[in-house]
């Protein structure tokens, strides 16, 4: 493997006590699950050998190690965007190195706007499938073998049993979970009411600017993915009025304790699952 690869991942494992086989990243104004950690280690990217810097708004750049309700666990308390600049493969380094440090799942979340109208700010859905409307996958270029196959097959690329898992928690705690499928643009500017027509026809439920290229890396390198949206907002034309960042943050912050109840249980299944 990549020794670049493999010199942030010795850096971690020198920093932290145990290395879990779970691992979580925060998306937009969801990263108070953090502070659930029990004797959390907490490393900033800046001190990771390689690691981008994360510039966006509501994303800390802290990895952290610890329990979450007595479950070893890593979080990424923020994720690096294609309009923060970042080369699609440099997005997905930090997936990698989660491969070469032993972990097996991997759970995104993120904000998004609902493309359906039955959608309210605040719901969760389960992202069931993708589109790539980027224009960019993380993978192009030379491959490297040690890492993933050259072609490999998207079709199962979020994960049914930890689905299952999801499905099962929402509805202990009595969580309307919707499923449906995310379509990824670049940004940083909101889609246009035009493009959100169009991503309805091809088949979306939600739209948002993260969280495809890390699906695509770590399906490439054999991780189990589940990825949890937070609809922050209704995407553009849906209603008369402007979506707005403040928007996006607000809903995350309000929704967040419920987030995190979803999120504990979801790990904690995906734990006795493997146990």
């Amino acid at each position: 493997m990549d020794p670049v690869i493999q010199e942030a991942a010795s850096f971690i494992r020198s920093r932290i006590r145990e290395v879990p086989r779970t691992a979580l990243v925060l998306g937009s104004g969801l990263g108070s699950l953090a502070d659930e950690l029990q004797d959390p280690v907490v490393i900033p990217y800046g001190e990771i050998p390689h690691f981008p810097a994360a510039t966006a708004p509501g994303h800390a750049g802290r990895l952290l190690a610890g329990r979450l309700e007595g479950t070893p666990v890593l979080m990424m308390q923020g994720r690096f965007h294609r309009y923060e600049g970042h080369e699609p493969s440099r997005i997905v380094f930090p997936v990698r190195v989660l491969k070469c440090l032993g972990v097996a799942r991997l759970l995104l979340t993120n904000a998004s706007g609902g493309v359906q109208p039955r959608f309210q700010p605040g719901d969760f859905m389960l992202m069931t499938d993708h589109l790539n409307l980027a224009g960019c996958n993380p993978l192009v270029g030379p491959n490297d073998e040690a890492i993933g196959p050259r072609f490999f097959d998207l079709s199962r690329a979020y994960d049914p049993a930890l689905c299952a898992l999801a499905r099962r928690a929402a509805g202990e705690l009595g969580i309307q979970l919707h499923e449906g499928v995310y379509a990824w643009f670049s940004g940083p500017s909101f889609e246009t009411p035009a493009e959100i027509r169009m991503a309805r026809i091809l088949g979306a439920d939600a739209v948002g600017m993260s969280t495809v290229p890390e699906v695509i890396a770590a399906v490439h390198c054999g991780l189990r993915v589940l990825g949890i949206s937070c609809i922050t907002n209704l995407a553009a034309g849906i209603l008369d009025q402007p979506v707005t960042a403040e928007e996006v943050f607000e809903t995350s912050r309000r929704r967040g304790p419920v987030f995190s109840a979803l999120m504990r249980r979801i790990v904690a299944l995906a734990e006795e699952e493997a146990s």
